[in-house]
This record gives structure tokens, C-alpha cells and sequence, in this order.
């Protein structure tokens, strides 16, 4: 039976009871009197020690522990907070006059404010181009706790401004390429997950729930899937996503193994190669490891009965399907019909709703994973 803590009006209504007791009096005592000013002191401070009590119990297991005890728990295992990951691209085309010096570190400026600093100094062709790779400056820990690396996703295309003119270099610089790679610092309910995850499961030298723990352990991976024998006899398959990335949650990069791996199949890239490298060492010899995205397969969606839908209800049906499709879905996997109406009805103006398209649970082919399409009402 779990203890009732009592309230601070009911532990000052104790201490009364308690003195009038010790002074057998009938009279009860007033509100001002230095016996009920003791009193009701004395309840203060015992209802500290009760709230001091309960956040000791909370520590003491790994379930419900919180900021550094949940860190040392977790450390019991291996398990360590993943930390911030800046955002980078590998091709930032700068234009000019032919033989023009852009420092290394120097400074470029989103439109937004958010900051990238060049990797190495680059020197204008004599066609006065230059293409050169750049890193997301993560923010200070102090402004911004959880290290604000997915802020610094932005898509192919995007311009960026240099932070001091250069002289015969122009101002703007263009990225090729989406500059990706940035994730926060892991959240306290993703790591306690992962560490529940490694006391849930004895290690097994290579079974399904070490691969996933593995994956899970790469800076901003956030779900990840195991298919055995993806590739014939000998392979694992481990699909991943890196939700909030500014992909959808789709890793950037190619399929593949490890570029550590002597074998000769196709090397992975991007996110996945980040993963694959970081498995091979811990891997079993007899195994080759493929890691791979999910195959975006969207749903789209025919509902009938409230046409005239609010936004709020708009927003919120759409977010219910996202949930479920964030939930229950998996490459390969079954969607049930009967999740997304419990969780479309529960979004408040859907009543009198009939979803028509889909008409029955969504069976997804190897390594498709749902995403919510179009969403038409009628």
C-alpha cells in the first residue's frame, strides 16, 4: 500500500491537536498565540522533510530518477547521455574575384541569426568560385540547455551571409547541400528509456535488442529497427531515424556497412555510415551489419461526416495520426485502423467523423514506413 504524505494543513491541524493535548485544555488555540505560531512552524518544516523524503524516493530507482541520479544510475550500465551534435555541410559555394582569401573560421550568419564557421581557408579559382564545408556553432549551455543543435538543420539552397565583409569576396554564400547532422542534447525521457532498456536486457553478445541499443547510443538517432538476415544469411538490418533533423526524421545518407568493414559491399554514408562505424567495433566477427532509412511510404487520408472542420480540429487530427504513425509504426509493420479512429475521436469537434480512405488496417512492405499524406475532408 503506498503511503499518503500528509498536507501542510493537515500536519498544522496535527500539531494542534498534539499541544492542546499536552496542555489538556479544551479551549483551542488562537490564531496569533506563540503556541499556534510554533506550531504551525513545526508543520513547515516537517512538510519540507516529507517533500525531502519523496524526491529521495524517487532517486533511488533508476524508473523514476531525475537529472545526475538518473545519470548515475545509467552510468551503472554504460549508458551516458548523448550530447548536443552540431550541424555541418560539406559544400558552401562562395563567389568573388579570382584569388581572393576567405580565413579559415570565419563567421557566416543564417537569416536567422544562427552562426556556421568555415573549416579550412579557401582561395577563390580563377573563375572566381570556391566550394568549402562549415560547422553550426552550438549555443552557449547557459542560453540554450538543450544545446540547440536541430536549430542548425536547414535545407539545400539556404543563404548564408558572412559575418565580416572579406574584400573581393561576395557577401552571400549559398549552401549545396542540406546542412544537416545537428541534434540537442538527449532528453531525460529518451535516456531513461535507453537506460531501462540496458537493465530490461542482459547483453547477449549480438541478439536483436543489442543491435538496437547500439544504434539508439549514436547522437541524434532517436528510432531504430532490427530485421535479421536483411541481405541473405550472415547480414543484420538496422533501419534508424533521426527525428527533428529538418528531413522528416529520414537519416541524410546512403544505404550501407561500415567503411571499416574489409568486406566489399556498398560503404554507407551520412547518418547511416555515423551509426555502422559506430556498431562495427562491437559487433560479433561473423556478422555484417547494413544500416539503412525506411522507405517513406505516405498515407493519405479521405474523411467524411465534418467538412466544415475548425483548424484546431484540422491540427488536431492531424497530429493524431502522426502519433500513431510515431507509435505503432515500423518498417514493415501494420498500422491498425482501430488506433487511428480512438485516437482521431478523441480530438474534441471530430465527432460525426467517418474515415473513409483508409478503409481497414495499412500493411507496409519491407521497410516502408508510414507518414501522413494529404488529409481530405468531404
Amino acid at each position: 500500500m503506498p503511503f499518503n504524505r500528509p498536507t501542510l494543513t493537515e500536519l498544522r491541524q496535527r500539531n494542534r491537536s498534539y499541544i492542546q493535548s499536552e496542555l489538556q485544555t479544551d479551549g483551542s488555540l488562537l490564531r496569533f498565540s506563540n503556541m499556534g505560531v510554533i506550531s504551525d512552524v513545526d508543520a513547515g518544516m516537517a512538510h519540507l522533510h516529507y517533500g525531502y523524503l519523496d524526491y529521495i524516493a524517487l532517486q533511488s530507482t533508476p524508473y523514476f530518477s531525475t537529472d545526475e541520479y538518473l545519470a548515475g544510475w545509467a552510468a551503472l550500465k554504460s549508458v551516458y547521455r548523448k550530447p548536443a551534435t552540431a550541424a555541418m555541410c560539406q559544400s558552401v559555394a562562395f563567389s568573388g574575384i579570382a584569388g581572393a582569401y576567405i580565413p579559415g573560421g570565419t563567421i557566416l550568419n543564417r537569416d536567422d541569426g544562427y552562426q556556421y564557421r568555415l573549416d579550412n581557408e579557401l582561395t577563390l579559382s580563377s573563375d572566381g568560385a570556391a566550394i568549402g564545408s562549415i560547422t553550426a556553432i552550438l549555443p552557449n549551455p547557459a542560453e540554450d540547455s538543450t544545446g540547440g543543435g536541430e536549430i542548425g538543420n536547414a535545407d539545400a539552397g539556404t543563404i548564408l551571409t558572412l559575418d565580416v565583409a572579406i574584400s573581393g569576396v561576395q557577401s552571400l554564400a549559398t549552401a549545396n547541400d542540406a546542412i544537416s547532422g545537428g541534434s540537442n542534447i538527449e532528453t531525460d525521457s529518451s535516456f531513461r528509456t535507453r537506460m531501462l532498456l540496458a537493465y530490461q536486457n542482459t547483453p547477449q553478445g549480438g541478439n536483436d535488442t543489442d543491435y538496437k541499443s547500439w544504434a539508439l547510443s549514436v547522437s541524434g538517432v532517436t528510432r531504430a529497427w532490427v530485421v535479421r538476415r536483411l541481405a541473405g544469411g550472415g547480414t543484420v538490418g538496422i533501419y534508424i531515424m533521426c527525428d527533428g533533423n529538418g528531413n522528416g526524421g529520414f537519416p541524410i545518407g546512403t544505404d550501407g556497412i561500415s567503411q571499416l568493414e574489409d568486406w566489399g559491399a556498398v560503404k554507407a554514408t551520412g547518418d547511416q555510415l555515423r551509426v555502422a562505424d559506430y556498431i562495427y567495433p562491437l559487433e560479433t566477427n561473423t556478422a555484417l551489419i547494413y544500416v539503412c532509412s525506411p522507405i517513406e511510404k505516405k498515407i493519405n487520408f479521405i474523411i467524411s461526416g465534418i467538412p466544415n472542420a475548425s483548424s484546431e480540429t484540422v491540427t488536431g487530427i492531424n497530429d493524431a495520426i502522426d502519433e500513431v504513425f510515431f507509435v505503432e509504426g515500423k518498417p514493415g509493420g501494420k498500422i491498425l485502423w482501430s488506433s487511428l479512429l480512438i485516437s482521431i475521436s478523441a480530438v474534441p469537434g471530430s465527432a460525426g467523423f467517418i474515415l473513409e480512405q483508409p478503409s481497414n488496417n495499412i500493411q507496409m512492405a519491407m521497410g516502408e514506413l508510414p507518414v501522413r499524406g494529404t488529409v481530405t475532408y468531404i
